[in-house]
């Protein structure tokens, strides 16, 4: 896409010393890509006056040093989630000539920084942050390794989503910067709980879940769910089964459960949903109930959908999701162990 911003000295010289070397102005655009009127008022501004550097511009002089630019950026960084109000109210303690709101954005602005929606995402502690890169710097050469796990998490739909954005200050690459993110936290909002898990090639039913699960819930759920699905997979005793870290997961009971059924686990790192692609699935689910034509009134209803929506998602979801593993574990790699876009 052409460029539209005013040109540096060296980027004139480039079109000047093309010029000179023979090219038209046309195969100047196509090199450079800059506009064509571009390139033309640059060799004729050249012509004119024989300089590469630009006219000098008329214009109200910047109110702000060097100095008062770096104490701007380095209050939003202090807080990325300030309010406008706030930040130019800080720039202005101490200082004899107050600066406007616009003033303060339109240095920001210079700078890179834009307000945007933070990235909701959960916040990882440093010791988990450790074993979520070692866990990836284990498997970060497998392949086909990923098409033998059976996926599994809960996740909770709400009747009345609620849609508001938390406002940050960042440059475009900091979307996912840690400091930059907006913690998720739990909604006390009416819905519903539900349970399910999918391989790379078959989706397993949806579980409505009720209350606290405990451990005998959770062997409840594992023993008439989990294990016909387990049981009639081909070559089953070549995959793993994945369940987060949650106290139930890792129960006594539970574990001697997974071991008397010959149901292999894969640990996992906490905190990672990143790493758990039924994350993306759940995001797919959810778009498809609020695409139904009349939104569910009630629980009953919500799940009615809900299962309707599960059962139908398409199978190439399920293979695209599980072929981003070997991307995602690259992306923590690349993070050192903090949140990714995944």
């Amino acid at each position: 896409m052409p460029k539209k911003h005013e040109l540096t000295e060296f980027e004139r010289g480039e079109i000047i010393s093309l010029w000179k070397g023979g090219h038209s102005e046309r195969n100047i655009s196509e090199i450079l890509d800059f506009p064509k009127s571009t390139i033309h008022d640059t060799i004729t501004d050249y012509k004119n006056s024989e300089k590469i550097s630009a006219a000098p511009r008329s214009g109200r002089p910047l109110k702000l040093a060097e100095r008062d630019v770096r104490r701007i950026v380095k209050i939003v960084k202090e807080d990325r989630q300030q309010f406008l109000d706030e930040i130019t109210k800080k720039f202005n303690d101490g200082l004899p000539s107050p600066v406007c709101n616009s003033t303060v954005k339109h240095i920001l602005h210079s700078e890179g920084y834009f307000g945007r929606a933070g990235k909701r995402k959960p916040l990882v502690s440093e010791a988990n942050r450790k074993k979520r890169l070692d866990w990836c710097c284990e498997r970060k050469e497998w392949d086909t390794e990923w098409d033998s796990i059976i996926w599994s998490d809960k996740s909770r739909f709400l009747l009345f989503q609620n849609d508001a954005h938390h406002w940050v200050w960042r440059k475009p690459h900091e979307k996912y910067d840690v400091n930059c993110l907006i913690p998720t936290v739990k909604s006390g909002n009416q819905g519903v709980m539900v349970w399910g898990y999918f391989a790379k090639n078959q989706l397993g039913p949806l579980i409505q879940v009720s209350g606290s699960i405990i451990g005998l819930v959770y062997i409840y759920i594992l023993e008439n769910h989990l294990l016909p699905f387990y049981n009639n997979l081909e070559n089953n005793l070549q995959y793993f089964f994945q369940d987060d870290n949650a106290p139930v997961h890792r129960a006594r009971r539970v574990s001697q459960w997974k071991e008397d059924n010959s149901v292999s686990t894969i640990p996992w790192p906490a905190q990672s949903p990143d790493l758990n692609p039924i994350e993306h699935l759940w995001d797919v689910l959810e778009r498809k109930v609020r695409a139904h034509k009349s939104h569910p009134k009630n629980i009953r209803e919500l799940m009615v959908v809900l299962e309707e929506k599960w059962n139908n998602i398409e199978p190439e979801i399920l293979i695209n999701l599980v072929n981003s593993m070997p991307r995602r574990v690259q992306a923590v790699l690349d993070s050192r162990g903090n949140p990714t876009r995944y």
